[in-house]
């Protein structure tokens, strides 16, 4: 069972729906991400070692969604602390461009930035 992170995840201190992609149905909502994949709260399990199509509707400041497919395989699931609740593993197997820019726009927005010394 794959268990060692190659690098860190970002928690989100409020959750992004998912959605299925070819339905566009919510699936469940972004626990947390990296460049290879992301944690999936959900009030179902998630079959294990199935990939699935995904979407994330990323809001715009003018009201509008950024709409970013991928496709994930599920590489774990188990019951989440919240009673009816599913956390499941997922590792990208295709994604758009702009999910980099999302995991970076996160990862510099939760980051603590040094300012530069004033005078």
């Amino acid at each position: 069972m794959f268990t060692d992170r190659r690098i860190e995840r970002h928690q989100l201190p409020y959750f992004l729906k998912v959605f299925n992609s070819i339905t566009d149905k919510p699936i469940g909502f972004l626990g947390n991400l990296s460049e290879d994949g992301l944690m999936l709260i959900s009030q179902l399990p998630m079959m294990v070692g199935a990939d699935f199509d995904l979407r994330l509707k990323i809001p715009a400041s003018d009201g509008c969604f950024q709409v970013i497919d991928l496709r994930a395989s599920c590489l774990w699931c188990h019951e989440d602390a919240t009673p009816k609740h599913y956390d499941a593993g997922f590792s990208l197997q295709r994604a758009s461009p702009e999910y980099g820019q999302l995991v970076a726009a996160l990862r510099q927005y939760f980051s603590f930035q040094s300012l530069p010394a004033s005078a």
